[in-house]
């Protein structure tokens, strides 16, 4: 399984490369979404993976499966207080595969923002606050080259605004405040 890279790797700074519409149902693309989703699927923490977060320098990112289960949202809206949870249970209707999107492109965001907690797979274990659009619409191929467009709020929006900036070689950390590490009681500093 490919190991997740962490905030010092240069790859994490480049901007990804598109991917030419005819190669995005290749098999060389196809094995890089498996090694996505395996390396996601391996961190229980983690909601969304880009392509540069396992070395690739790609315009690839997919949302896990498990941001659409009533589980994780229950379990989501006892940490988070407030509307935002309450409609995200509502929004649930039954549990989705893994989302792809390849060259993805924000379209539309909210001029509304709201400060959101967030963290990364690839900065590890620090948190802080972003200042994000409480929606955002994104253009994208899926894994078989055809071209959708999907609007999102809530976590969604968020999840969409995090990922496109890894594409484009940007780190929350580089616009979060109050940034502060939170070790999980397993692992050691």
């Amino acid at each position: 399984m490919k190991e997740i890279v962490q905030k010092n790797n240069k790859i994490l700074r480049q901007s990804a490369r598109e991917i030419p519409t005819k190669e995005i149902a290749s098999p060389k693309i196809k094995k890089i979404l498996r090694e996505m989703s395996s390396a996601l699927k391996s961190q229980d923490d983690g909601v969304a993976l880009a392509a540069p977060q396992i070395g690739y320098p790609l315009s690839i990112f997919i949302v896990s499966e498990k941001i659409f289960s009533e589980d994780f949202i229950t379990n989501r809206s006892e940490k988070l207080s407030g509307e935002r949870a309450v409609d995200d249970i509502k929004k649930v209707n039954k549990k989705l595969k893994d989302l792809v999107f390849i060259n993805p492109k924000i379209s539309k965001l909210s001029k509304q923002k709201e400060w959101l907690p967030e963290g990364c797979l690839s900065v590890r274990w620090f948190y802080g606050q972003t200042f994000r659009s409480k929606k955002a619409t994104i253009t994208a191929y899926d894994e078989n080259g055809k071209k959708f467009q999907r609007g999102a709020s809530g976590l969604l929006a968020q999840i969409f605004q995090h990922e496109t900036d890894h594409l484009k070689g940007v780190l929350f950390i580089d616009h979060a405040k109050d940034i502060r590490e939170e070790l999980p009681q397993n692992v050691q500093a």
